[in-house]
Order: C-alpha cells, then structure tokens, then sequence
C-alpha cells in the first residue's frame, strides 16, 4: 500500500501562486492515473487535474484550466500541482491520489478505488 504525503500549501494573496508537491513511499508506476482534488467544508470534494502514469497527458477541471498545471517525476515518485494566478475560491484542502493497480481509476471529477494523502491546505485572500 502506497503512501502519499503533500506539501506546498499556505496562504497567499489572489494573484499570487503556489507549488504543491505529493511523494510517494514508493513507486506508483502500477496505478492508471494520479489526481489533486480539493474538499472544502460543507461541499463535496472536487476534482482539480488529472494525469495518466503512462503518457504524461492530463485533463483539468474548467475552474482551473489555463492557470493550473499537473506534472509528475516519476525518478523520484513525486506529483506535483502548479497553481498560479490564484482566486479566493480555490481555497480548500487539496489532497493528491493515485489510483490503485488494477483496479483503480481516475477521471477529472473524482478518483475511484486510490489511495489518497492527508492534504494539504490552500488559503487565497482577496
């Protein structure tokens, strides 16, 4: 069982930018995909990006597209989320998954059958 473990949140001003980094305790070359969702209280969890281990291609929720960007180095099991010109209401806990082998899978909304981190959290005052 794969562990994930995010860093990289904090809280910044709108406009501002954050880099959040998920590590893996080992490989995750076996999972389909990887994915950060954000959950804010009250609301369901959302999906933010996700990418496929095998070629690199991502998808991105609308919310997010042309100001997020998800990448991955695999070298060192590592995900990582770019998130630049952030807005007030990308604020929330984002948290990283990786689809388990087999079994699991991703689409941009959701991540089905993954393991999942702690999350990490993203504050953007206006």
């Amino acid at each position: 069982q794969v562990q994930l473990v995010e860093t990289g949140g904090g809280s910044v001003q709108a406009g501002g930018s954050l880099r959040l980094s998920c590590v893996a305790s080992s490989s995750v070359g076996g999972s389909l995909c990887m994915a950060w969702l954000r959950g804010t209280p009250g609301k369901e969890r959302e999906g933010v990006a996700m990418i496929y281990t095998g070629d690199g291609s991502a998808l991105y929720a609308d919310s997010v597209k042309g100001r997020f960007t998800i990448s991955r180095d695999a070298a060192k099991n590592t995900l990582f989320l770019q998130m630049d010109s952030l807005k007030p209401e990308d604020s929330g806990t984002y948290f990283c998954a990786a689809a388990r082998p087999s079994t699991g899978y991703c689409t941009v909304d959701y991540c089905s059958d993954c393991e999942w981190g702690q999350g990490t959290q993203v504050t953007v005052s206006s």
